[in-house]
C-alpha cells in the first residue's frame, strides 16, 4: 500500500516538517515538550545550518536545524537516521559552533547564552550499556550536582518508544507517536486529533506535496533506506571483522550506490581523503 503521509525520518521530511518557516510552531511546540519551565520558546528564528570553520583545514559542520529563540537561547536539531562513528564526539563538535559565535571582538566578559543539542535517533547508540530512550546530559560534578546548566544534551533513541495509542500520557508522548508512526498511518488517530497535529499531518500528506517537491521526497526516501540498510548491514559485520573496517565498508557500498561524498563524510565521519582513497 502507498503511504499516504511522508517518512519523516528523511532529510525531505524532517526539514518540512520542522525546518521551514510555515511550520515554525510544530518546532516550537516539539522543543517546548523538551526544554525546562525557564527555557520555554515563544519565537525562533532559523539561522544557516551549515557553519565553516576558522581554517579550511578544520572540518564543516552542517546541522539539520539550527535555530535561535527571542532570548538568545541556540538550539541544534539533528535528525539521524543511523549509526554513525563516534556519534557522542560528533554531538560535542557540533555544540562548539554555537559557542564560539557568541564571541565578541574586543573587550568580552564571556558570558554565555544557554545551547542545547537536540538528537532524534533512528537507532540505539548505546546497546553495550542500560538502554534509556531518552538521556538528558549537562555537566555535573563528582556528587551529581549540575556544575554547568548552559550546554545540554537530549537524545532520544525512537527504536526504544514502544508506546502504544492507548499508552499514551503527555503531549510529548503524543508527539513522539506521532513521529514514529507518521509514515504508517492512513489517518489521523482520535488521539491526535488536534490542531498542532493536525496540522503536522496536513504538511506531511504526500498528495500534498507538489512535482518538485515529490521528486525530492522520493530521493530523499530512496537515500535513507540505502544508507540505513548499508549501516545496519556493515554494523552488524563490524562486530565481526571490527568497527573501523565496517565504516570503511559503509562507504565504500554508499560510494558504489552514487551517494554524494559529502552525505558518505556526514555519515561516517570519514574525511575527504579517506573516502576517495576507498
Amino acid at each position: 500500500m502507498v503511504a499516504k503521509y511522508f517518512n519523516p525520518y528523511t532529510d525531505f521530511g524532517f526539514k518540512k516538517l520542522f525546518g521551514e518557516e510555515g511550520s515554525k510552531d510544530l518546532l516550537i511546540d516539539f522543543l517546548n515538550q523538551l526544554l525546562p519551565i525557564h527555557h520555554q520558546i515563544q519565537q525562533l528564528t532559523f539561522k544557516n545550518s551549515e557553519n565553516l570553520s576558522d581554517t579550511i583545514s578544520e572540518r564543516k559542520a552542517i546541522f539539520d536545524i539550527y535555530c535561535e529563540s527571542k532570548t538568545g537561547d541556540k538550539f541544534i536539531v539533528e535528525m539521524q537516521k543511523a549509526k554513525i562513528k563516534h556519534f557522542k564526539d560528533r554531538a560535542l563538535f557540533y555544540s562548539t559552533f554555537p559557542i564560539r559565535e557568541q564571541s565578541e571582538k574586543g573587550d568580552w566578559n564571556f558570558y554565555l547564552l544557554p545551547i542545547y543539542f537536540i538528537a532524534i535517533l533512528d537507532f540505539e547508540y548505546d546497546e553495550n550499556t542500560t538502554s534509556k530512550f531518552r538521556r538528558d546530559v549537562c555537566l555535573k560534578d563528582q556528587d551529581g550536582d549540575i556544575f554547568f546548566d548552559k550546554l545540554n544534551f537530549k537524545f532520544l533513541q525512537m527504536p526504544l518508544f514502544n508506546k502504544q495509542e492507548n499508552e499514551l500520557v503527555t503531549h510529548f508522548d503524543k508527539w513522539l507517536y506521532f513521529l514514529k508512526n507518521l509514515e504508517s498511518f492512513n489517518h489521523i488517530p482520535a488521539i491526535l486529533n488536534e490542531p498542532i497535529f493536525q496540522k503536522g499531518f496536513e504538511i506531511a500528506e504526500i498528495s500534498h506535496l507538489d512535482l518538485e517537491q515529490y521528486e525530492q521526497y522520493k530521493k530523499s526516501l530512496v537515500q535513507y533506506l540505502e544508507v540505513k540498510n548499508v549501516f545496519d548491514t556493515a554494523f552488524e559485520e563490524g562486530e565481526k571483522i571490527g568497527i573501523e573496517k565496517g565504516i570503511e565498508k559503509v562507504a565504500k557500498a554508499l560510494k558504489e550506490q552514487n551517494v554524494a561524498i559529502e552525505i558518505i563524510a556526514e555519515s561516517t565521519g570519514l574525511s575527504y581523503e579517506v573516502i576517495n582513497r576507498i
